[in-house]
Parts: C-alpha cells; structure tokens; sequence
C-alpha cells in the first residue's frame, strides 16, 4: 500500500515549478518561494497560469506523482502521465469487461448502490445533528425513499435502466440539501445544480469539490494500472475519464457533499469568497480555494475503518483502496466489486 502523501495545490498565478535536485522548487517573480521533496508528494494540482518544467514533469511522471493542470476556476485542462503502470492483463480485462454490457451492468449496479447508500448516511447524520423537527422529518423521509431507490438499484437489468435510478436518487437526494445548511445566507440555498457554469455559490463549491476529488480519483486508477479513461457506468467519451467517475461516486456524498457543507455551516466560506463573473458564472475566489483546499488536505488524513477491510486508514487513501478493490474484482481475486459504503 501507498503511503498518505500530501498533494501540492499552487494557486498563485504566473508561478513556475522546475526540478531542483530532488525537490520541487515553486518561483515566483523569478523568487524562490517554497521548496518541497518529491518523495513526500502524491499529486502536483496547478490553477490557473501555472507552468512547470519538462525536467520536474519526467521527474514527476517517473516517481508516480500525478499532476493536473486546471483552469483557475478549477475546470480540468489537462493531465501529466507517465507510462501507464500495472500488469497489461489488468488493463485488457477491464476493456473486455467495458465491451459487455451484461459484465459492465455488476460494476455500475454496485457502484451505484454505493452511491445512494453515502448519500442516505449523510441525510440520516444531519437529520441527527439538528433539533429542528422540520428538518429532521424531511432528512428521514428523504432517506426511507434512497432504501428504496437501492432496492430497485439492486434488481434492473439494463444499464440505462442504472442510471436512471441513479439519476432520480441524485434529484431526490438535492431536494433535501437545504435541510442540511444551517446558514440563513441564501447565497447557499440550493435550486438547480448548474455545472458549466455554476451560477452560485453552493454550485460552485460542489464543482471545485468535485474537480478535486477528480484528481484524487484519477490518480489512485493510475497508480493501480487501471485505465481511468474506460469507465461501466460512464461509457467513453473523449477527454472524459470514465473509470475515474465511477469510482469517484461512492465519494461525492461522503467526501465532497460533506466537505461543502461543513465549510459552509461553520461560516469557513462565505459569500464574500465567490467572485461573479459578466457572464453569470460564480466562482471561488483565491482565497476561498485556499480555504477549501487546507480543509480537504486535513480532511485526507482522518484516519477512518474501511468497512470492508476492517482496516483503519485514512480518508485520503480510501480512494487508493477502492481502487485495487476494482483491480482485484477484474482479476477475479473477489467475486463483486465492494463499494466503500459510510457506516
């Protein structure tokens, strides 16, 4: 297993990252201004009109330090990879398995699952930590119908038929997100989920969240020698990684959905921290991202029991663990692919 490593987040724009030694040296206005050793990074993640040498991108690409480079409103550009490591035979089984719709439908089926499983735990803690009764009836009532959207998961044939269970469950499940905000400010009271661009606040939160959680998810498929471009519930599309957002789905309500709302109901992030642009779209200012990114990287090192494990570890390598979970499902080694389910 990988150790926990921290993933450098640069935000400053025209910042310019080259090797030196074996370290990785961050200038600014021709300035060194940090100085970090390889060997303690798992990911490099630059916003915005950050450059990096060819020399640090080998070096990075050699040591299996993942690195993405992201508009400064933190849309993905692009990636930096390597040669794709892990067993070919791996990779070949999970084409094999992406070209049968029937094979493709277990994975999606689970995946799913434990999507829906995460998002009814979140309800049911809110509903826990709040005596207002309203809210608390509303939580629970959302809950009961996300057991039964898992039942009916659990029994489709089709995998269009997957995610349409997904995609009412995914409605269901943000029609109670304002239960869970404890902040008057409607700044972050949900309406609609708009992505491209968010057009508030609350929508931009989740999109830099899930733009994050992106990465981490890509990486952990790389680093294990899966394919994060051949997915079973997202189907290929070019520039799209649909094995990265398969896996990533079972964490969207655990890490991302709770990580917004914790920021936000301890007042971490405000509506002072979003910019506006003329067009419409919202986004977070630099200092808000600074604000989330410190959070998360606390967040990762949590430790937490993985629940089918039986292992303690931390918050951020469960990404890493379900992903060799999926290696070894592909392999045969497990007869189903076990969703991280939050208990």
């Amino acid at each position: 297993m990988k150790q926990h490593l921290n993933t450098l987040f640069v935000t400053t724009q025209g910042a310019y990252l080259r090797k030196d030694g074996q370290t990785v040296a961050v200038r600014i206005e021709k300035q060194t201004r940090l100085r970090v050793p390889l060997h303690n990074l798992d990911g490099i993640v630059g916003f915005g009109r950050v450059s990096m040498s060819p020399a640090l991108m080998g070096a990075c690409a050699d040591a299996g330090v993942s690195v993405s480079f992201l508009k400064e409103n933190g849309r993905f550009l692009a990636a930096v990879n390597g040669f794709t490591s892990g067993n070919v035979l791996l990779r070949r089984e999970q084409y094999r398995v992406a070209d049968d719709e029937s094979r493709s439908l277990i994975v999606a089926r689970s995946v799913v699952v434990g999507k829906m499983a995460n998002c009814r735990t979140v309800l049911r803690r809110a509903a826990r930590d709040t005596t207002n009764q309203k809210r608390i009836d509303e939580l629970d009532r959302v809950a009961t119908k996300l057991t039964a959207s898992i039942n009916e998961a659990n029994h489709v044939k089709q995998l269009d038929a997957v995610r349409g269970v997904e995609g009412d469950a995914a409605s269901l499940y943000f029609s109670a997100f304002n239960s869970m905000i404890n902040v008057p400010a409607k700044e972050f009271q949900y309406t609609k989920r708009t992505r491209r661009p968010p057009l508030d606040p609350l929508n931009a939160l989740l999109s830099f969240a899930y733009t994050i959680l992106t990465h981490d998810v890509r990486s952990a498929c790389e680093a294990t020698g899966l394919d994060s471009q051949v997915g079973f519930l997202h189907r290929d599309r070019p520039g799209r990684p649909g094995m990265a957002l398969d896996l990533m789905e079972e964490f969207r309500p655990f890490l991302a959905d709770r990580m917004v709302l914790s920021l936000i109901n301890r007042q971490q992030i405000q509506a002072k921290d979003f910019t506006q642009r003329e067009s419409g779209a919202v986004y977070l200012s630099d200092s808000g991202r600074k604000t989330f990114l410190t959070a998360w990287q606390q967040r990762k090192q949590e430790t937490i029991t993985h629940p089918f494990l039986n292992e303690k570890t931390t918050v951020g390598l469960l990404v890493h663990l379900q992903a060799r979970l999926m290696a070894r499902y592909l392999r045969s080694d497990l007869d189903a692919y076990p969703p991280f389910i939050w208990k």
